[in-house]
C-alpha cells in the first residue's frame, strides 16, 4: 500500500513537471530560431584569411581545377582539398571569406563573393595564396535565413547598423503562445534562400553555381541581375553594367555564346555573342520552384525542387527542347523526391535527389530514361562530372566515383565535418 501511495505520488509529480509548459502562458512549443551573426564593418574589410584545415559547417557548392577541389563552407569561406590522388583527397587548407556563396578560377586567379564585394586571390602557390583586389560594393549583399528555421530572430541588428551580417546560428527554443507573438507577432516564419564547357585555364563549378567564367568575362547573378566584370586583366578586374535579367535567378550555366540562367520562375536563355551586354532570347515558364539548369546538345536539364520556400509542390526533372533556341519547349518530365544539383558526362545523368541519394540514369533516349544507379542512404547536394572520375559533395562529405560502362563505382569518400 505504501509502495503504491509513492508510486501515484511519482506519477502525479511527473505529470505536473511535464505539462509544466501549459501555465497560465499558455501551450508551448519548440522553434528552431535563427540568429544573426555580425560582424564591424571595419572587421569585415580585412577578414580574408588563409588558415589551416578546419571542420565544416555546411557544405556548399562545389569548383575543381587542377588538381584541387574547393568547397564552399556557407557563408565562411572556401575549403581546398588537394585531389592529385582522388582514391586518397587531402584537406589541404581553408580560404575564410566571411558571407562566402560562389567561386570562379582562372589562370590561377580565384575570383570569390564576399557578401557585397568581390574578392581576387592568387593560388598559383596553394602554400601561399594572396591576396591581390577587393573591389567593395560591386554585388548584391544577401545572406539568406537557413531553411530549417522556423523563426528568424534579429535581435539589435538593423539596416541601421554598423554591423554586417555575415551568417546565421540556429538554436532550439520552447516558447509559449504569448512568447511567440510578442517577439515575433505573425512575421516569424523563417525566409530561406530560394535556394559546361570549360574554358582554357579556368575550373569548373556545379550545376548550383551563380558564378561563371567565359574566356574574359566574369558573370556573376544574384536574384534579378547579371554582374559583369571584365578579367582580361586578371589582378584588376573592370565593373561594367548590370544587366536586369528576371526574378529570383539562382543559378548560371554556359554552352557556347549562350548563358542559361535557372529561376524560381523558369528559365532564361541570354546570347552573350557581345559579352559585356547580354541580350535575352527566351525564357521558358515553370510553376514556382528551386531550380539548378544543365545543358547538352539540344536538350536543357532542369531538376525542380518543391516544398520549404521553394514553392511547388512537387518535384521533377524537366527536359526542355532548347534546339529552336528562341522557342524553348518542353519535352518531358520525370518525378524526382526533392533534387538539388545534377550533371551530365556523355549519355550519362547525374541527379542529387537530396535525401534521396544520387541518381543515375542513361539519357540516351530522352524519352525512355533508364537508372543505372541509385546510392541511397546519403544526402546529395552538388555533383561535377569530370573527365575521368564524378565528384560529388553532400552533407559535409566529399564523394568520389569512377566511370564503368554501365554504372559507376565509389572509389573514396572524405568527411570534411
Amino acid at each position: 500500500m505504501k509502495a503504491k501511495a509513492i508510486l501515484f505520488l511519482c506519477i502525479n509529480f511527473l505529470l505536473i513537471t511535464s505539462c509544466s509548459d501549459d501555465d497560465s502562458n499558455g501551450t508551448s512549443e519548440e522553434y528552431l530560431v535563427a540568429r544573426p551573426l555580425t560582424m564591424s564593418r571595419a572587421e569585415f574589410a580585412n577578414s580574408v584569411d588563409i588558415i589551416a584545415p578546419r571542420p565544416m559547417d555546411e557544405s556548399g557548392k562545389v569548383y575543381t581545377y587542377g588538381d584541387y577541389i574547393f568547397i564552399n563552407d556557407t557563408y565562411k569561406g572556401v575549403h581546398v582539398i588537394d585531389n592529385s590522388n582522388p582514391s586518397q583527397p587531402v584537406k589541404v587548407a581553408f580560404i575564410q571569406i566571411p558571407g562566402n556563396v560562389d567561386i570562379s578560377v582562372k589562370n590561377d586567379y580565384l575570383f570569390a563573393d564576399s557578401l557585397m564585394d568581390l574578392v581576387v586571390l592568387d593560388i598559383s602557390d596553394l602554400d601561399n595564396i594572396t591576396i591581390v583586389n577587393r573591389l567593395e560594393n560591386v554585388l548584391q549583399s544577401y545572406v539568406a535565413a537557413p531553411f530549417e528555421a522556423d523563426l528568424v530572430d534579429y535581435g539589435d541588428y538593423g539596416y541601421g547598423s554598423d554591423e554586417i551580417l555575415i551568417g546565421w546560428e540556429v538554436v532550439s527554443e520552447r516558447l509559449t503562445e504569448e512568447q511567440y507573438q510578442s517577439r515575433f507577432g505573425d512575421y516569424g516564419i523563417a525566409f530561406a534562400e530560394v535556394a559546361n564547357d570549360a574554358n582554357v585555364g579556368t575550373g569548373q563549378g556545379g550545376s548550383l553555381a551563380r558564378f561563371k567564367i567565359v574566356e574574359d568575362y566574369l558573370y556573376a547573378v544574384d536574384s534579378h541581375n547579371i554582374n559583369i566584370f571584365n578579367i582580361s586583366d586578371l589582378d584588376n578586374p573592370q565593373v561594367l553594367d548590370d544587366v536586369q535579367a528576371g526574378f529570383d535567378i539562382e543559378t548560371i550555366f554556359n554552352q557556347d555564346n549562350y548563358l542559361f540562367l535557372g529561376s524560381m520562375r523558369g528559365m532564361y536563355i541570354y546570347d552573350i555573342t557581345s559579352p559585356a551586354t547580354p541580350t535575352l532570347v527566351s525564357e521558358f515558364q515553370h510553376g514556382t520552384a528551386c531550380d539548378p539548369v544543365v545543358v547538352d546538345g539540344d536538350y536543357a536539364y532542369v531538376t525542380l525542387r518543391g516544398g520549404n520556400m521553394c514553392g511547388a509542390t512537387e518535384s521533377g526533372l524537366f527536359i526542355v527542347d532548347i534546339s529552336d533556341i528562341e522557342n524553348p519547349e518542353l519535352a518531358i518530365s520525370y518525378p524526382m523526391d526533392g533534387p538539388y544539383g545534377l550533371g551530365i558526362k556523355d549519355e550519362k545523368i547525374f541527379i542529387c535527389d537530396g535525401d534521396s541519394g544520387l541518381k543515375v540514369y542513361d539519357k540516351t533516349d530522352i524519352n525512355d530514361l533508364k537508372e543505372l544507379n541509385h546510392f541511397e542512404d546519403i544526402v546529395t547536394f552538388d555533383v561535377i562530372p569530370m573527365e575521368n572520375h564524378l565528384i560529388m559533395v553532400g552533407d559535409e562529405t566529399l564523394y568520389q566515383y569512377e566511370y564503368l560502362n554501365n554504372s559507376i563505382k565509389l572509389i573514396s569518400q572524405i568527411g570534411l565535418e
